[in-house]
């Protein structure tokens, strides 16, 4: 079972290098890593080609660079893995024990939010709820069939086939595309949260402080739930 590592990306020479060193350290390594970058304005492909990493340009927008990274993947499974988050050394190992569940359709890590000066251990706690409490008020149909909405941050992975059956993520979203993607891929199986962590930065949370960032959080998961798509990306918008 061979595994693609797809990081989309914009403009991330400041978290690239970290993330370089520790994908560097996996064991057993992954078939590929690939850079789909959406059209950055810094060193972020330079850091990316030197690594040996595989290098996709696209148009900008996560879902699209998303997409396209499927589409060209020669994993059977694709590990949809964001510049900022660090994963355990044995990532590869977790996402081919998993996935010899032919009940799993996606499943992800448990993400933790920190810094270099902290863990944010409440955010972390609320996004974990959240994977529960969200589909509970936007489709109650897939929380009492025990699906889960996950997201970005918390390394998703799926087979490569049901993307592509399932249509991939919506085009035009240009954040939530992960949760779409929960919706879409419930269809063929069990959505799961794993309990091995992965580390993301708290880079928001340090420029927005934690309330502001949460609510930001639960206006734009509002915005995706009834359908203001649109809205989406103007409320959340870049940090790096």
């Amino acid at each position: 079972m061979s595994v693609t590592l797809l990081v989309p990306s914009l403009d991330e020479e400041k978290a690239l290098p970290v993330l370089v060193e520790r994908l560097a350290s996996l064991d057993p390594a992954p078939a590929e890593i690939m850079l789909v970058d959406g059209g950055s304005s810094d060193a972020t492909v330079a850091i990316a080609r030197e690594a040996g990493w595989r290098i996709l340009e696209t148009a900008r927008g996560r879902a699209l660079q998303i997409n396209a990274g499927v589409e060209e993947a020669r994993g059977e499974i694709v590990c949809v893995l964001h510049a900022d988050t660090l994963p355990p050394t044995d990532m590869v190992g977790v996402i081919e024990g998993a996935m010899q569940d032919r009940r799993t359709a996606l499943a992800s890590f448990s993400p933790v939010i920190r810094g270099p000066e902290r863990t944010r251990w409440g955010t972390t706690l609320h996004n974990w709820a959240k994977t529960w409490y969200a589909p509970l008020i936007t489709r109650p149909h897939l929380f009492f069939r025990g699906v889960r909405l996950l997201f970005g941050d918390h390394a998703m992975f799926f087979r490569r086939a049901d993307f592509l059956s399932v249509g991939g993520c919506t085009p035009g979203d240009a954040v939530m595309e992960e949760a779409d993607l929960c919706v879409k891929l419930a269809r063929l199986g069990r959505v799961r949260m794993l309990p091995q962590r992965v580390y993301t930065s708290d880079r928001r949370i340090a420029e927005w402080g934690a309330l502001k960032a949460n609510w930001i959080y639960f206006k734009v998961g509002m915005l995706w739930a009834f359908g203001l798509r649109s809205r989406m990306a103007k409320h959340y918008p870049d940090v790096r």
